[in-house]
């Protein structure tokens, strides 16, 4: 798998499995575009985030 096609699929499954979106594509609606999301789902997103980019150093 190229490194820009592992990076999105890790972005994706963040998305989806920490921030319970549907999809990171652009819909054209507000109410499929923008999401309330709480404090704590948004630390979880980075931190998995910057664990994802600690792993692929190694």
């Amino acid at each position: 798998m190229k490194p820009d096609s592992k990076r999105s699929a890790t972005i994706e499954r963040i998305a989806k499995e920490i921030l319970w979106l549907e999809t990171l594509n652009a819909r054209g609606r507000d109410r499929l575009d923008f999401y309330e999301l709480s404090v704590g789902s948004i630390r979880a997103a980075l931190e998995a985030a910057y664990e994802a980019g600690k792993q692929e150093r190694k």
